[in-house]
């Protein structure tokens, strides 16, 4: 079985702002501070990001947000417990990337992302900021688990970005072996 992915290219997008989304948290010690309290309320985090793609210039293009001119990362957050990977995933999606609702930009905005196959899984065996693509041995609970999406762009859509993050297309071999992005 195969799947074909469609990519359009990056000029079918139209890119506006929307208010700013601040960060939960100041620092990583404190990311891993509310991790590790909620990890003691809830269990496990489980964690969904999208990868979504483009193409331009004939390559294909992962887009990223930027914050805070430094940090990059996939567009996504953690689940509610309970809560769907999918359906999830697509909430994440609208909330950080989807026009305001109401304005001209939202008409014909559908919640239409089109979430495909998991691409990758990451755990976090401690409460530190490394993550495996495996749960070593010695760890019966790892505090999270996070899982990368394919997500099916659709021929044209208008993304919404937040005024304190831009969202770039990164060529896919810019990240290749580059942590810094």
């Amino acid at each position: 079985m195969s799947n074909t992915i469609n990519l359009y290219p990056l000029s079918n997008f139209t890119f506006s702002t929307k208010e700013a989304q601040p960060e939960e948290d100041p620092s990583v010690s404190a990311r891993l501070q509310r991790l590790q309290n909620n990890y003691e309320d809830f269990g496990m985090r489980r964690t969904v990001e999208g990868i979504l793609v483009v193409h331009d210039h004939g390559h294909p293009h992962i887009l990223m947000l930027q914050i805070a001119n430094a940090f990059f990362k996939l567009p996504g957050d953690y689940l509610k417990p309970g809560e769907d990977e999918s359906e999830g995933l697509k909430a994440r999606l609208d909330e950080r990337l989807a026009p305001l609702a109401g304005s001209a930009q939202h008409l014909g905005h559908d919640g239409d992302w089109e979430i495909g196959d998991c691409l990758a899984q990451w755990w976090r065996p401690n409460f530190e900021t490394f993550m495996y693509p495996f749960i070593p041995a010695h760890v019966t609970k790892p505090k999270e688990c996070k899982k990368l999406f394919l997500v099916q762009m659709p021929e044209r859509k208008v993304l919404a970005v937040p005024k304190n993050m831009k969202l770039l297309a990164i060529p896919l071999f810019e990240l290749y072996d580059n942590a810094a992005r």
